[in-house]
């Protein structure tokens, strides 16, 4: 078994914010700030040169990196008389325009059952543009949680019939139906994994499901300092729940 080096690349946080570069991306190599003990870019270079070989071929896999790295650039705007550039497109534009370059036609909806109208509008969406949208409801067949394993007194309203989340399915069927790429749509944590696992097809997230922060779940790490600062003192789950 190779040695295990660990690499914490969140660390560079503050030397961007000091100096708004870091080793990896700096417009000067020569005047980069110095890589961290820890860096990747050493620790595991023979990994990542051989990982973007992988980019280099014909295969699907250097398609994908391909494009993604075309949309990431159409996505910004120079901003004229600065070097400054805007942000022009949103997730679900990204989303498009990655697709249509793919030349992906049909494309799968994996939908949390708690936002099939998010699911619907999205489905106008992709019509719109000419893609063959179709969707597949976690609750699917309606089985019942507890077949699971699970206690009466671990439902959301113990004493009602609540039905399991069923992700496999939802990735077989979408196999099934041999979707070109599937979106993940406010899937449960857990639930999205084993989406992710069991799907043919490659697999992105539109949504993230955050029910206090209207799925908006990086507004936790920016109030951290403040309402959520709980986070880094207790506990969210201490073993006996």
């Amino acid at each position: 078994m190779s040695e295990q080096i660990s690499v914490t690349c969140a660390n560079c946080s503050s030397v961007w914010q000091n100096r708004g570069t870091t080793n990896c991306w700096s417009g000067e190599p020569a005047q980069a700030p110095p890589k961290p003990g820890n860096c990747p870019s050493d620790a595991y270079e023979e990994v990542v040169q051989q990982s973007f070989d992988e980019y280099l071929g014909d295969s699907e896999d250097a398609k994908i990196a391909f494009v993604a790295a075309r949309v990431e650039g159409l996505c910004y705007q120079p901003v004229p008389g600065s070097d400054a550039v805007n942000a022009r497109w949103t997730r679900v534009e990204d989303t498009i325009a990655f697709a249509k370059l793919m030349g992906y036609k049909k494309i799968g909806m994996a939908t949390c059952i708690g936002l099939l109208d998010e699911s619907a509008r999205l489905a106008k969406i992709l019509t719109a543009q000419g893609f063959e949208p179709v969707s597949v409801c976690c609750k699917a067949g309606s089985i019942d949680k507890l077949e699971l394993g699970l206690a009466e007194s671990d439902k959301v309203r113990p004493g009602t019939f609540e039905p399991a989340c069923n992700p496999i399915a939802q990735a077989e069927i979408c196999n099934r139906m041999e979707t070109d790429m599937n979106i993940i749509v406010g899937l449960c944590v857990g639930h999205d994994m084993l989406f992710n696992k069991h799907s043919k097809a490659p697999v992105t997230t539109l949504i993230v499901k955050d029910r206090v922060t209207g799925h908006n779940p990086v507004a936790v790490l920016y109030g951290q300092n403040f309402y959520y600062k709980r986070l880094q003192k207790q506990m969210v789950v201490n073993g006996d729940e």
